[in-house]
């Protein structure tokens, strides 16, 4: 039985919660509510939908964000379940969230209100919001000496090839699918890419090809088979590998495609067309003249290289560029250890320094946004597979991410470009066509989409 003075205090908690709360949705107008550790609802607007709120486990979850008022916390305790998100999953819940924007508006907050009402939550014991799933070593990789790409991509794709599996096409293509209708499926539109990577490389049969980073072997399968290219991929994961190994058993493909577990800078031989598809985030920017150098050794003359990967926008302090903010240290310490992106133009201006001569540069901002809000969305449909795969903190952790990477996108600050180029040893024509017209043309002859 409590006594007396704790159900006062736990009274004087509820109270200033409702209090701070109904404050903050003055200036908010938001579409939502919050449901308080007792059930009882704060609406944060005028106007709600009632199936949409934000639960709250206690009173030391409102002490810690106001202790700590940042995305970064605010995620952990989501994370750790002491936050949680009804109505719908977080792209529902992000589009009536963001309906309104009142980012301004909150800087009329009245601070004397929140520290008179907030002191009984500030002096609450804290809910520790500790996670138990993050990558041991330095997660930044900006140390080149202790940087461990095996153990970055492992952390990453060894989570499960049954956990990517609830989520991704069957084609098990882990990159941005290519909407020539934004009303396709997500099926459609990661065999449109596929497509169209083998158009841009102008592939031709009987040529040798190289993947980089070659994910579950969906492109190099589909190249061989539906251009009669000799195929190789290269992957760190050792998950992906076997699971590619498989596909190329299972499709009859031994004769044309093989995979290596390898790290692309041990790779050797010559190749007539090199893929990087989604692999070069990985690198690290310091990383890129050894990356594209690699690349062109490997490449014979006016071979083409088509680099597809994430970029960030560029900034006009560019001093400020590759500061690791506490959002994204959080995702290189859970989801993407040894990432970092760089902005297209030092991506450009870094290949042409290592001898690319480059023809064509598209962005796919938007269909990168549409991929993963499918992504999260297919996760979030099967999520009690997902937690007995993998356990509720990595689930909020990836479902979290795949929700925020959706909105950057659809917002702009994360970019995606496709970048094809072609090795310049000697002088003369590159030997790409005039126009751009084969890329959207039927396909061939004996090539189907």
């Amino acid at each position: 039985m409590s006594s007396p003075s704790s159900t006062s205090r736990d009274h004087q908690r509820l109270e200033a919660a409702r209090k701070i709360l109904s404050h903050l949705g003055d200036s908010l107008d938001a579409h939502f509510s919050v449901r308080l550790w007792d059930g009882s609802l704060v609406p944060l607007g005028k106007d709600v939908d009632p199936r949409f709120f934000i639960s709250i486990s206690g009173p030391g979850v409102i002490g810690s964000i106001l202790r700590r008022p940042t995305l970064e916390n605010v995620l952990r305790h989501y994370a750790a379940g002491a936050i949680d998100f009804h109505g719908g999953d977080l792209i529902e819940f992000g589009d009536v969230a963001r309906a309104k924007r009142a980012r301004t508006k909150l800087r009329g907050l009245s601070k004397s209100l929140l520290l008179r009402e907030g002191l009984v939550l500030l002096l609450t014991p804290p809910d520790k919001a500790e996670l138990q799933h993050g990558f041991a070593a330095d997660e930044t990789g900006r140390q080149e000496v202790r940087r461990n790409n095996k153990e970055f991509v492992q952390f990453h794709y060894d989570v499960s090839n049954e956990f990517y599996a609830l989520w991704l096409d069957p084609e098990m293509q882990y990159s941005c699918a290519y909407f020539t209708d934004w009303n396709n499926s997500l099926e459609q539109a990661q065999r449109d890419k596929l497509e169209m990577i083998c158009r841009k490389l102008r592939l031709q049969a009987g040529e040798k090809m190289l993947d980089i980073g070659c994910g579950w072997g969906g492109l190099i399968c589909y190249a061989a088979q539906h251009y009669g290219v000799s195929a190789h991929g290269v992957t760190l994961s050792q998950r992906q590998h076997d699971f590619a190994q498989e596909k190329i058993r299972r499709m009859g493909l031994e004769d044309r495609v093989t995979v290596e577990l390898r790290d692309y800078a041990e790779v050797t031989g010559t190749y007539d067309k090199i893929a990087s598809v989604g692999m070069f985030e990985h690198i690290g920017i310091a990383n890129f003249p050894a990356y594209f150098n690699k690349v062109n050794s490997l490449l014979r003359d006016r071979g083409i290289f088509l680099n597809h990967g994430i970029t960030r926008r560029a900034k006009a302090d560019s001093r400020n560029f590759r500061k690791i903010t506490p959002e994204k240290r959080l995702i290189l310490k859970y989801i993407f250890p040894g990432s970092e992106l760089d902005h297209v133009g030092h991506v450009q201006e870094s290949m042409e320094a290592t001898g690319f001569e480059i023809h064509d540069v598209e962005g796919w901002r938007w269909h990168y946004g549409l991929t993963t809000r499918y992504w999260c969305q297919r996760l979030s449909a099967r999520k009690d597979e997902a937690i007995g795969l993998v356990g509720p903190e990595r689930y909020r952790l990836w479902v979290a991410y795949l929700a925020a990477v959706s909105f950057n996108f659809a917002d702009g600050p994360l970019r995606l470009y496709q970048i094809v180029a072609t090795k310049h040893k000697n002088k003369g024509p590159s030997g790409m066509p005039p126009t751009r017209r084969d890329l959207y043309e039927p396909p061939m002859d004996g090539q189907t989409s």
